[in-house]
């Protein structure tokens, strides 16, 4: 008897259909084919316990099952319930005719129940898009899958409830009126709720007036911003409420964001009402000794890095010198191009990774150079701190948009006990300037906002009269900058004046992006 079963798999941070074939003929064999990987090929185990644990004993057949299409590695115990149900409806213990209109996934335990498992999200859409009418997986995935509009989606506890399920039985026999029910959630109704402002604020921020500047300029226009300052004057503080003042997901980003962290599992983690969905801009801050492959993505198998669990949101990194100097490097490309290829041998993926991103770090060794504080003199040699400031490399320092220093907070702001500006103000003109950019990027679909803009659009949107040009002309030439930079210096002023409400770049923005590539590395170390 020849049955197929549909399930997905994983590819990049989308999901591809795999049919799952299934012959049985009297015998006693088990051959799986179609290039599953070990924790597939072990299901077998798994399978034989569940069945037998709940008295379904119909293994005594040979089984051949094939899983197509056969060029796409097949991995993680995601296949158990489909490739149980398989064999149960070859051995003729189940009723074949809801299969067709079911997409089916779920891990097994031995005693039967149903494990979550990860890209539940992108395999509901990937159901959605095939034609199915529904989906069943574990009833911890169900409100994610659910998220898709026009799929039935059932969340079931255990093998037993799939099998009642498909043979059109109650769940409870003993209560024939309790029948199964698709998880229904209203996506835009569950946006709008979760929708909410961060618990963190600025102000609780003290001081640092020049640093929440820079901050809101580089929110207003997506811009890659670095602090350099003395330990405790307040970076991380500051970094982790950059979010607060980002404009606030959209649906289609929230989506897109969720999808991303269901590939990992990062959402079967969350708890609450927000499990479903996320709705607050990630903001990602990996330690130091994070490793290449970590950071970007990749590996034998591939999966998404750092940054692009920071899609649509922020990557801090603290300490930036501290750093591998390979990790650093190999974000250079996907800070231009704002997505990541993986490539394989037998497989290129794509994976997003439009971040923010935000550094931090100490002016040199010791932390307190140029610092103008006799209880806490700077104790490295110029050499020391040259070659501190060495291992952030010029190509990547030039990537930074917002190049900013941040001194320690005197004790008169520390001890202020009025609040600082709130970050519901600065979102205010955060917002006003992006509604700027989104009216003038509304025929664009990959640009969103000023750091996005191609060379052709900062020659059309960044127009200067001549004295700004020959300010600039004159500050590329003196501080000996390069093309890269001559570009991010008129988007930063782009974003500067839409914070202004001016139409035109004037001197004064001019002046102030200036300021903002402040950071040459070779006067600096002296």
């Amino acid at each position: 008897m020849l049955v197929k079963i549909y399930s997905a798999a994983p590819v990049g941070i989308d999901a591809v259909k795999v049919t799952i074939e299934v012959h049985s003929k009297p015998g006693f064999d088990f051959m799986l084919v179609g290039l599953p990987d070990v924790s597939v090929k072990e299901s077998h185990e798994r399978i034989i316990a569940a069945l037998t644990i709940n008295g379904m004993e119909a293994l005594h057949r040979s089984y051949t099952i094939n899983m197509a299409p056969a060029d796409i590695k097949k991995e993680g115990a995601a296949f158990d319930l489909p490739l149980a149900i398989g064999m149960l409806a070859g051995g003729e213990k189940l009723k074949t005719k809801l299969l067709a209109d079911y997409m089916i996934m779920g891990e097994l335990s031995l005693d039967g129940s149903l494990q979550p498992i990860r890209g539940a999200l992108p395999i509901a859409l990937c159901a959605r898009k095939e034609g199915f009418k529904g989906l069943i997986l574990p009833s911890a995935n169900a409100e994610e899958a659910a998220v898709v509009d026009g799929l039935d989606v059932y969340g079931l506890d255990s093998l037993l409830d799939v099998v009642h399920f498909l043979n059109g039985e109650p769940k409870d026999e003993m209560n024939p009126e309790d029948k199964f029910e698709p998880t229904h959630v209203n996506t835009q109704a569950l946006f709008d709720e979760l929708a909410f402002p961060a618990d963190l604020d600025f102000s609780d921020v003290r001081g640092q007036f020049k640093v929440r500047r820079a901050v809101e300029i580089a929110a207003a226009g997506g811009h890659n911003m670095i602090m350099v300052g003395p330990p405790g004057a307040g970076k991380s503080m500051i970094a982790k409420r950059i979010p607060s003042i980002l404009p606030p997901l959209t649906l289609e980003e929230a989506l897109e964001t969720t999808k991303i962290h269901s590939i990992v599992g990062l959402t079967n983690k969350r708890k609450g009402a927000g499990s479903a969905l996320i709705v607050e801009r990630p903001f990602r801050s990996p330690h130091h000794t994070i490793t290449d492959v970590a950071l970007v993505g990749g590996g034998t198998n591939p999966h998404p890095g750092e940054i692009s669990l920071a899609h649509n949101g922020v990557l801090f990194l603290d300490e930036l010198p501290e750093y591998k100097r390979s990790a650093l490097e190999v974000m250079r490309q996907p800070l231009e191009d704002r997505h990541i290829t993986v490539a394989r041998t037998k497989e290129t993926v794509d994976y997003p990774a439009s971040f923010m991103l935000v550094a931090a770090m100490n002016p040199c060794p010791c932390g307190h150079y140029g610092e103008n504080n006799p209880a806490h003199p700077c104790t490295c040699t110029p050499a020391q701190v040259h070659r501190y400031m060495s291992k952030i490399s010029g190509p990547l320092l030039d990537r930074i948009d917002i190049q900013c220093e941040i001194e320690a907070v005197p004790y008169e702001q520390l001890k202020d006990t009025q609040p600082g500006e709130s970050s519901a103000v600065m979102r205010e003109r955060v917002l006003k300037a992006r509604a700027i950019q989104t009216e003038r990027f509304k025929h664009s679909k990959l640009v969103h906002c000023n750091a996005m803009m191609n060379a052709k659009m900062v020659r059309q949107y960044c127009v200067l009269d001549d004295e700004c040009d020959k300010l600039l002309e004159l500050s590329m030439t003196k501080l000996g900058l390069s093309a890269r930079a001559y570009d991010r210096i008129l988007k930063v002023a782009r974003t500067i004046a839409d914070i202004d409400g001016s139409e035109n770049i004037q001197k004064k923005h001019i002046l102030e992006a200036i300021s903002y590539r402040s950071l040459d590395r070779n006067t600096w170390a002296g």
